[in-house]
């Protein structure tokens, strides 16, 4: 058999570290074994699914150094590699399972399902699917559907009993059926499911071992089903754990910068990233820290993954990178600096702000020192402005650090439409309002024009310098629960 390994992710946001560490230990496995890692675009999701996240995520992998046999952008024996581009096969296994009995048309309206589940929540209960559409005749469906009338097929799910599993890294594990919904199979828009198109891409493109995130072990009764239902045997089940925060938390990034467009941004070296992620929940034979993917690969055996939340910690990546950046040669070092930052294409993008405003070229690094390199640390103090107070400020800050995590894509005229509706809705003139935001992106008052800085900083290290504003004028947590309370209010 021939070891076959994935990594799908769906491009809704920035690129993500967790899919960099989930693609480093897969190919890893893969290629241990002789075997083919691929990509595969789970975009089933099409209202938050844009092209533009597919770019960048396949441009982030490429960056960090894991390569795949197929993909998306390089075809393969089991193309297309985009889940949209499969709709009518999913549909196709879908009407079999209701062929079979294995799943049913429901025709229950998003208001009465959500009055069902909030009065399963009342009693107690887990909310759930109550069966209302199990039993309906099947003239009466037929009727329905020929007439238009909108419905979902959800999957049947045995009303008793229990579904047990092996994990590779976790042995055997036993999840009642009692505690599985009767999942949604095609969505009323036509489109397949996470759930329906996962297994049946995972069988028709041959892969052999699934190894993804513990959250989702509770969807396996669900995909076993289904892999059951369709007469298929299920690959072999890895469940890595979830990188942390320091706190232990789930790696998130309200607490931690979770981009790999950051990493690559911030100046980090690919290598040293891919080796600081080889190092979660894994350790070399010998125990060194420092190693390539190659040497990773080479050793690699995946019942040495430790089960431990492995905690993805900035100052160990820190310490991690300037030991690679101090092994680069003088020539080396030179040419990642100017990949880096100081090269024409980055340069270009800072040309139209400081030419107008440079008398001799001495004038341009005191300009532009916060967008080549961390600006200054900042304090309460650095926010007293004559109009705002301490609590506008951190409503402004709080606010703007909210709507950026959402704004796709990332534009000036963007940028500025939300500040724009938010001092509206404040009450603020702009150049007020603007105030804190100058101060946390750039470290001062008055600085090259706010929103050109924030696109040439992106998205990443500008909702990052945010935070640690919140953090300097000292946003607690009551007042952040206080101002999320309102920020809602006012997005509602």
């Amino acid at each position: 058999m021939t070891v076959r390994t994935r990594i799908a992710p769906s491009p809704t946001g920035d690129p993500h570290v967790g899919t960099a560490y989930m693609a480093l230990f897969n190919w890893a496995f893969a290629k241990s074994q002789g075997g083919e890692f691929i990509v595969r675009i789970e975009d089933t999701d099409v209202a938050r699914s844009t092209p533009e996240s597919e770019r960048m995520i396949l441009e982030a992998l490429k960056w960090i150094g894991i390569p795949w046999d197929e993909g998306p952008d390089i075809g393969g024996p089991h193309a297309p590699y985009r889940q949209s581009e499969r709709k009518d096969l999913y549909r196709q296994h879908a009407e079999q399972l209701v062929d079979a009995g294995h799943a049913f048309a429901c025709f229950c309206t998003p208001g009465r399902l959500d009055e069902v589940r909030a009065e399963q929540r009342a009693a107690g209960d887990n909310p759930g699917y109550d069966g209302r559409c199990l039993a309906l005749p099947a003239d009466e469906v037929a009727d329905r559907i020929g007439k238009g009338e909108a419905h979902v097929i959800r999957m049947r799910i045995p009303e008793e009993g229990t579904c047990r599993f092996h994990d590779e890294l976790r042995g055997a594990i036993e999840i009642p059926y009692s505690q599985v919904d009767m999942q949604v199979l095609i969505k009323a828009d036509g489109f397949a499911t996470y759930h329906l198109a996962v297994v049946i891409d995972d069988h028709l493109m041959g892969i052999s071992h699934i190894l993804r995130g513990e959250e989702w072990i509770n969807s396996v009764p669900k995909h076993q089903l289904l892999f059951g239902y369709f007469g298929w045997d299920m690959p072999v089940m890895i469940h890595l754990p979830l990188l942390r925060n320091p706190d232990q938390s789930k790696l998130s990034k309200r607490k931690n910068p979770t981009s790999i467009n950051f990493y690559r941004d911030a100046g980090y070296l690919p290598e040293a990233l891919v080796n600081y992620l080889g190092m979660m929940g894994w350790s070399m034979p010998d125990e060194r820290e420092m190693f390539d993917k190659e040497e990773f690969m080479a050793v690699f055996d995946v019942h040495r993954i430790s089960l431990g939340g492995p905690v993805f910690d900035l100052e160990k990546l820190n310490w991690l990178n300037g030991q690679y950046v101090r092994k680069l040669d003088a020539d080396d070092f030179m040419d990642r600096l100017a990949q880096w930052s100081v090269n024409r294409d980055r340069l270009s993008e800072l040309v139209p702000m400081i030419q107008e405003r440079t008398e001799h070229f001495a004038d341009i690094i005191p300009q532009v020192d916060y967008l080549l390199g961390d600006r200054r640390t900042l304090t309460a103090a650095d926010f007293e402005h004559k109009k705002l107070d301490a609590e506008a400020v951190g409503e402004i800050l709080y606010y703007v650090s909210q709507d950026l995590d959402g704004l796709r894509p990332w534009e000036r005229d963007g940028l500025y439409a939300l500040c724009q509706e938010q001092a509206d809705h404040m009450g603020l003139k702009m150049r007020d309002f603007l105030f804190p935001l100058f101060v946390a992106i750039s470290g001062r008052a008055i600085s090259l024009p706010l929103f050109d800085s924030m696109m040439f900083l992106g998205s990443d290290i500008t909702r990052l310098r945010l935070r640690e504003a919140l953090n300097a004028v000292g946003v607690s947590k009551k007042q952040t629960k206080r101002l999320d309370k309102r920020y809602r209010a006012f997005r509602r």
